[in-house]
């Protein structure tokens, strides 16, 4: 899925919602990001925050950006958050809010007691197991070039000690030492 589209990645219309289920629900989702230096991280916030405001479905009414500041323990790594209130059409809508943005935390606002039908539930169970299954397909992919490039490694003689900084002929003669 591109950045560019929207939450409802087929060209299937959605399914027709049961009257009974819950509309209008408002939420507060906080977006966390790392990295530096601290100017680039309240500008991706700002775009993450349009983003998520230009969502179908999606109505933004409020929003309170932290400052950066200065990770405990870290070298020039800041971290900050931004605090969101939306109003989404469906609970559908925010469960794919929170698969597309990961936000670091989701908190219901009202109403207080959300309904769906089976329907819906099925609806939100079938796109979790979807996003599952493709993640589990990039971890397998991943995994298997891993495999690949640890052979292809041992093949041409290269150690792990070499990758981490470690010249082939230290990591030889300290180990002649411990003999």
């Amino acid at each position: 899925m591109t950045e560019e589209t929207n939450l409802v990645e087929n060209d299937e219309e959605p399914l027709e919602r049961d009257s009974r289920e819950t509309t209008g629900i408002t939420a507060i989702i906080i977006l966390e990001v790392i990295g530096k230096p601290p100017e680039h991280l309240t500008l991706a916030l700002e775009e993450l925050s349009e983003k998520i405001g230009a969502e179908k479905g999606v109505k933004i009414n409020s929003k309170k950006m932290n400052e950066p500041v200065l990770m405990k323990d870290q070298k020039d790594f800041y971290t900050t958050f931004t605090e969101i209130e939306v109003e989404v059409d469906d609970v559908m809508t925010l469960n794919l809010i929170m698969f597309k943005y990961m936000p670091a935390h989701i908190e219901v606002v009202s109403p207080e007691l959300v309904t769906l039908t089976n329907n819906g539930w099925n609806e939100i169970f079938n796109e979790l197991v979807r996003k599952l299954h493709g993640y589990d397909e990039v971890v397998r992919v991943v995994q298997a070039q891993n495999a690949l490039m640890q052979r292809k490694m041992k093949e041409l003689g290269i150690t792990e000690k070499e990758l981490r900084g470690k010249p082939k002929k230290e990591a030889k003669s300290s180990e002649e030492k411990k003999e």
